[in-house]
């Protein structure tokens, strides 16, 4: 596994923690799975073991000693992570920038380097995997780098490609081409071009023998003109070799009957410990403490993809509505866009039922996951998400836009049949938020129909196993095309 991020190493979002529990489960199915990551600064050198010292790394141009830092596995149950140790290019603070530079200029070097170190790590440890598998833009180069230079020394091995957002390509001028010590003719030849710049992704993408994304839904919307960002006919094209499959959850970690954040700990069979979470919540949230009002949850970042707008906006958005003609509280959690955070302090000191956090807090995430009656996702688009199934596994209600992953996780509520696990809007409007929201409210007061689909919820299998399974497969197809 190449990755910019993994849990709980480094994280900005799902990436991290989808890349650290596939590789723990596919250690669990019996497979020796190693993790590449840069050593970021904020990841201490004194918690990990130096295993290899002074490997070179081509740039292309030249070649660079790196150490390279390790973090065992326990076999059987979790991966080896592998960090390289290159001060210049990943020793600041961030990932892919910071509040102060903004995007690092030198993001194509630096990732360019991350990819080759992958192959440099092979050798050093003198251990040749059968697949390389490289998660979004950042790492794209690893299957190019297989293909047009690595094929020798790999012969047997195949690429594997996962697109965890495809509104992320890695996408820049063309001037930055000279960074990735690449002779000018694989600008052409390895499809790096893209509108006079370069595209990580698209390389990547026709380099790789298996792409994958994380839902079936969101494997047909990158097909789109909506949804591909300008490689939409370009996936149209690959698409025998596309496979969607469904991240799962680390139900060690997301668990109400073991959750070490809860104040107390509840199951589908016996869900009194949800009443305490929610008491505990309103008191953390300065919300009156009431089981008869129902609580609705958001925890997002405040990005445009997360449909802010429609929610937020001053003049515009639902929110506003949702708080004064609805008996019902509100919490906000996240962190993002200025003018979205401006806007929800601004209302949440005017409306005595809506209450935000500016951040973001581990255990404040679980608490409310436990203590909220249900679960806002108003996302423009969601390859995935994760937040729905933990909030299923916790028996709080999502209300979502019917796009990715969400379609492919939450089942509509039909009250005639008594089936579903959620409520799904199909327009992206204020209205159509303002009325989902109500419709799902009207269930809150008929406890024997909320109980049933809350226990229907929880008893969903969000397990990463069955991911895992579905990743073999893949791993075993291509293996089996290039192999025989």
């Amino acid at each position: 596994m190449i990755s910019a991020e993994a849990a709980p190493f480094a994280k900005t979002g799902g990436l991290a923690d989808a890349v650290s529990a596939l590789s723990k489960a596919l250690c669990r199915l019996g497979h020796d799975v190693k993790v590449l990551l840069p050593r970021y600064y904020q990841i201490d050198r004194s918690r990990l073991t130096l295993c290899k010292k002074n490997v070179l790394v081509s740039t292309g141009w030249s070649e660079i000693p790196v150490h390279f830092y390790c973090r065992p596995g326990t076999f059987g149950d979790d991966a080896d992570y592998y960090f390289v140790d290159y001060e210049r290019l990943f020793g600041r603070t961030g990932i892919y920038g910071n509040d102060f530079e903004g995007d690092f200029r030198d993001n194509p070097l630096r990732f360019s380097m991350l990819c080759r170190s992958a192959f440099a790590l092979c050798r050093a440890l003198g251990w040749s995997p059968d697949v390389f598998h490289s998660h979004d833009w950042s790492v794209a180069l690893v299957p190019v780098l297989l293909s047009h230079f690595e094929r020798a020394a790999f012969p047997a091995a195949v690429s594997v490609l996962s697109i965890h957002n495809m509104g992320y390509q890695g996408r820049f001028p063309g001037g930055a081409f000279p960074l990735l010590g690449l002779h000018e003719e694989l600008r052409s030849r390895a499809r790096l071009d893209f509108l006079g710049g370069i595209n990580f992704l698209q390389a990547g993408i026709i380099a790789a023998d298996k792409i994958c994304t994380v839902s079936a839904r969101y494997a047909v919307e990158i097909q789109t003109e909506g949804g591909g960002f300008g490689l939409d006919g370009l996936m149209r094209i690959v698409s025998h070799n596309l496979h969607g499959i469904v991240n799962g959850v680390d139900t060690e970690l997301w668990n109400p009957s073991k959750d070490t954040y809860l104040p107390a700990r509840f199951s589908s069979q016996d869900m009194s410990g949800k009443a305490v979470c929610k008491a505990v919540l309103q008191k953390r949230f300065d919300l009156p403490q009431n089981e008869d009002v129902p609580v609705v949850c958001l925890i997002s970042r405040l990005a445009d993809q997360k449909g802010i707008s429609e929610l937020f906006a001053p003049n515009y958005g639902a929110l506003y509505r949702l708080c004064t003609e609805l008996n019902a509280q509100f919490i906000v959690i996240g962190s993002g866009e200025r003018w979205c955070q401006d806007e929800l302090r601004s209302l949440s000191s005017r409306l005595p039922n809506l209450a935000c956090y500016i951040g973001y807090d581990e255990e404040l995430s679980h608490l409310a996951e436990a203590g909220a009656d249900y679960f806002l996702m108003p996302s423009k688009y969601e390859p995935c998400g994760l937040n729905q199934m933990y909030s299923m596994l916790y028996g709080t209600l999502p209300v979502v836009h019917a796009t990715g992953g969400l379609m492919d996780t939450v089942f509509q509520y039909d009250e005639g049949a008594q089936t579903g696990t959620g409520f799904l809007f199909y327009d992206l409007t204020p209205d159509a938020i303002f009325n989902t929201v109500r419709w799902a409210l009207t269930l809150f007061p008929q406890k024997k129909k909320l109980f049933a689909m809350r226990r229907r919820a929880m008893e969903q299998d969000f397990s990463w196993k069955k991911a895992a399974e579905a990743y073999c497969s893949v791993y075993e197809d291509a293996l089996s095309r290039r192999n025989g």
